[in-house]
């Protein structure tokens, strides 16, 4: 008797509208997964035309590729003798789904429509599509007549249904179906299904991987089966990172863990197991005629088996331990491939690299860092024999005989840093910026912008006849402010004139991007100067907080042995833009902002996951804090956070795009849905916090002299 089953799963670079990529991603991951012996290939939600189609998914041309695709698929001998199950979007009286098609051997067996939508975060589902809400209804879906061309079916099943093959029973979640407390699974499970599927398209945030194992390994505890998880890798052309993390889990166990990042655009992964593992263990927790089931599952059959009679020697996989990465892991090896992609796609055929202003702070070494660790990678993965990777390097750099060793010589190809200096700069940020630009390897220039400010300041002289001044030299407010953004933004005006043309400068082909460095604390409280150097193609730190950064330099010490970054570490952070006090700095970030960053982030983190407004959060500071602030302490602070944050919103409309990375991004482009004009004083909620602060005081006031009157 046949008993063990070989399964396929797998993470795909798929990318939003590439069908012609998309295509040969998904037969690749066919093939592979043939190779291996499987009988059922899974991939990831939506994979025909990419995840990130967002308003393109109102189009029919979306609809109508899609489903050419899906005939290449159907036609090709590489799809054949293995079910497939593959995501794309579908309408069915004219509502749009997604779906997953399943097919073997050029026919359809089901198209099963997600049942719970994403529409929270940074999902927004709904706007293009609709659940299918009949529990257990299927209906008869006619197909396309391209599609009946090849598989001879007018219609297929279309709905809440099963795979019933002859010997098991497969069913079906899509991504966030799996997060919901009505998780389909559950039912099926008690209806006999003893194999469950996921595909997503499951963004990457700092921390999150524990919670998809802990719930796809509490699924199968709880339930008993075999669960196949197949995730999205790389941006898609968005502001997020699907990272992979593709999984097989029976009974509670992992047995076989993807990458969660990898720079390979098609990882399968698969994993042969017993089918009677998971009936001799439902068959001690899991009672079924106990339950009160509405209705058992529409199942339907297939004549095919994913075992064959003849097994008894074929090993299993057995459990394993995930391995999970720690948050500075994660940093690296997350954005290494989102930069690697973005330098591959904009600029097919022609040199390429990234620019970046280095001011050897914390927020600009980081950058510098993620930069450095992608070449760290790109070379490791061409010493692994990655072909694609090693295309792609030579296409970048325009040499069509370049074979990538070492980090530093290829970062010196890819990257070109520069420090902008100023009368107001220190010699001990240019050391840092310099030291940490010779350890890593890249290109570095020195720019001082005095002449540039001067010739812009001497402008608004002539017409206005008159010449600001800082703070310290007797200058207002107002003045002091606008020296300090007119030395940024023609920083930002430099970064992207040596961006067009320094590889001109050098007799190379191309441009280069500009990165910028700004992180997610600075951007919730707008410290930066709007167009500034924080603006730029792409922020990789953006969603990143200034103590995950810190974090990651300390990494980055050890891991790479930049010993430069121990002089930007012990250094206060500061914009160098004020006078300095006797050849030293006077201006820091901290005192600019009036709070600690450490501060920002627990703000922060109350502001958007916990979504406190103001009266809300000094509620739960008093508690948080009293140890270190008193509540009328706790009050200023939250309401100087809220004058702050309003203020300065509007500069989120403007902000640099970033890899989403944070569950508190102030992102207002999808994630950080808000306002950006306010009424600033905040009068109602500021006076619910004095008030609460008075009775406090009142309160302390009265038990002061009952003590004193008994005493």
């Amino acid at each position: 008797m046949g008993r063990k089953v070989t399964l396929a799963t797998c993470s795909l670079n798929q990318w939003a509208l590439d069908f012609d990529g998309n295509l040969t991603r998904i037969l690749k991951s066919i093939e592979v997964a043939k190779s291996r012996g499987a009988k059922y290939r899974l991939g990831p939600e939506l994979e025909i035309c990419g995840y990130g189609c967002a308003d393109h998914f109102y189009e029919s041309d979306t609809l109508l590729h899609s489903f050419e695709v899906l005939r290449k698929l159907l036609e090709s001998p590489i799809t054949q003798d293995i079910i497939c199950d593959v995501g794309m979007p579908i309408m069915h009286h004219n509502v749009r789904y997604i779906c997953r098609v399943l097919f073997l051997n050029r026919r359809i067996l089901l198209i099963r429509p997600k049942m719970v939508m994403a529409n929270c975060g940074l999902h927004r589902e709904m706007r293009w599509f609709s659940p299918w809400n009949q529990l257990r209804q299927v209906e008869e879906y006619f197909l396309p007549r391209m599609i009946q061309e090849v598989t001879g079916q007018d219609t297929v099943p279309f709905g809440d249904c099963v795979l019933s093959t002859k010997d098991t029973c497969i069913g079906s979640e899509i991504c966030q179906e799996l997060w919901s407390p009505r998780s389909p699974h559950i039912q099926m499970s008690l209806d006999g299904v003893e194999i469950f599927t996921n595909s997503s398209a499951s963004h990457h945030e700092l921390r999150k991987a524990d919670q998809r194992v802990n719930l796809i390994k509490s699924a199968t505890a709880k339930c008993g089966g075999i669960y196949l998880y197949s995730n999205q890798r790389g941006c898609d052309g968005d502001r997020v990172y699907y990272d992979g993390c593709a999984m097989v889990a029976i009974n509670g166990d992992v047995v076989v863990q993807g990458a969660q990042f990898s720079l390979n655009d098609v990882e399968v992964i698969t994993a042969t197991l017993d089918l009677e593992d998971v009936r001799s263990y439902r068959g001690e927790r899991c009672h079924p005629h106990m339950e009160n089931e509405p209705k058992p599952c529409h199942r339907v059959k297939v004549d095919f088996s994913l075992s064959t009679g003849d097994d008894i020697y074929l090993p299993t996989h057995q459990p394993i331990t995930w391995n999970y990465h720690t948050p500075e892991e994660e940093i690296r090896y997350r954005l290494t491939p989102g930069h690697f992609y973005l330098i591959c796609e904009p600029l097919p055929g022609i040199g390429g690299g990234f620019l970046l202003p280095l001011s050897g702070g914390v927020d600009s070494s980081s950058t510098a860092c993620i930069v450095h660790s992608m070449c760290v990678q790109i070379c490791q993965a061409v010493q692994d024999n990655n072909s694609q990777v090693l295309e792609d390097v030579r296409r970048v750099t325009g040499d069509a005989s370049y074979y990538p060793q070492d980090p530093r010589e290829l970062c010196g190809r890819l990257f070109t840093t520069c420090y902008m200096s100023s009368e107001n700069s220190s010699v001990d940020t240019c050391t840092r910026a310099k030291e940490l630009a010779h350890q890593i390897g890249s290109t570095h220039m020195n720019i001082n912008i005095d002449m540039a400010v001067k010739g812009i300041l001497g402008i608004f002289s002539v017409v206005t006849g008159k010449w600001p001044q800082f703070r310290v030299n007797g200058g207002s407010p107002r003045e002091n402010l606008a020296l300090q953004n007119v030395q940024a933004r023609v920083r930002m005006v430099l970064a992207y004139l040596f961006a067009q043309l320094s590889l001109w400068a050098r007799g190379k082909p191309g441009g280069l991007l500009v990165l910028g460095s700004a992180n997610v604390d600075e951007s919730l409280t707008g410290y930066f100067t709007k167009y500034d150097c924080s603006s730029a193609d792409i922020n990789p730190i953006g969603g990143i907080s200034k103590t995950d950064l810190k974090s990651f330099l300390l990494y980055c010490v050890e891991q790479f042995q930049l010993t430069a970054l121990k002089g930007v570490l012990s250094a206060p952070p500061t914009a160098e833009l004020e006078p300095l006090t006797d050849g030293q700095v006077s201006q820091t970030d901290e005192a600019d902002m009036g709070m600690t960053y450490s501060e920002l982030s627990v703000i922060g983190r109350l502001r958007k996951m916990s979504k406190c407004g103001p009266f809300s959060m000094f509620c739960k500071l008093i508690h948080m804090w009293r140890d270190a602030l008193s509540p009328a302490e706790v009050a200023q602070k939250v309401k100087h956070f809220f004058r702050m944050y309003s203020v300065n919103r509007h500069k989120m409309t403007t902000v640099t795009p970033a890899y989403h990375a944070e569950s508190y991004s102030p992102d207002d482009n999808r994630f950080d849905l808000r306002p950006f004009l306010y009424n600033t004083r905040w009068t109602w909620q500021f006076r619910c916090i004095d008030d609460q602060v008075g009775r406090k005081h009142r309160w302390t006031v009265e038990c002061t002299v009952m003590c004193q009157q008994f005493n």
